[in-house]
């Protein structure tokens, strides 16, 4: 696999458009970042580690309304492999007017783009989530 990252957004979209409640995926830093923040902004409902060493999983649980309807409604991988997207601290775009978040791989760790903005950092524009 070249990137774990669009795996793991894509795993998320598929248990979204067939209504999980839960979704595993194998556990890296990175990921365990990325889970970190969806909470952090609201767009998930928890996640934990299962399993250990190699076999370690993280199995994030999904938030929907009392309508079923996802709290995530898009997921987009922005910085790919092949095209890698960098960006300084004015330059972060704001999503969806605001609400949305971008997930943004700074020298000082993974943080959303509302933090990343605040604490005048730019990097690597990894994901936009609204």
């Amino acid at each position: 696999m070249t990137d774990p990252i669009a795996d793991m957004l894509t795993r998320i979209r598929n248990a979204i458009a067939a209504k999980h409640s839960r979704v595993d995926i194998p556990a890296s830093k990175l990921k365990l970042e990325i889970a970190r923040i969806l909470k952090e902004e609201g767009y998930i409902n928890n996640f934990v580690i299962k399993g250990e060493g190699l076999k370690r999983t993280v199995r994030i649980f999904l938030r929907y309304d009392a309508r079923g309807t996802s709290s995530i409604t898009h997921l987009q991988r922005v910085s790919t492999p092949g095209r890698r997207v960098y960006v300084g601290s004015s330059e972060i775009p704001k999503v969806l007017g605001g609400y949305g978040i971008n997930i943004v791989s700074t020298s000082k760790g993974l943080m959303s783009g509302k933090a990343a903005r605040r604490e005048n950092i730019g990097g690597e524009l990894l994901a936009q989530i609204y």
